[in-house]
């Protein structure tokens, strides 16, 4: 069982821990809540979740671009 959860914690995209970081909650009871969400209401919070993966990915390309490294 702790096998599948780090493979899935090292493939994810940091959603959930991103906004458990930003409100001040756990993280356990915001993936529990996508969960159960997306059983209850056939899917829909998945894409929330992949439009804020979006967002989290562009909003890092941005400011990679903004701030560039000279030795990269």
């Amino acid at each position: 069982m702790n096998k599948l959860k780090l493979f899935f914690e090292e493939r994810a995209f940091g959603v959930c821990s991103r906004l458990g970081e930003k409100f001040n909650f756990p993280i356990d009871s915001i993936r529990l809540f996508f969960i159960y969400s997306s059983f209850i209401t056939l899917g829909s919070p998945i894409i929330i979740y992949v439009s804020m993966a979006m967002m989290m990915k562009v909003r890092k390309y941005l400011r990679k671009m903004n701030n560039p490294v000279l030795f990269d």
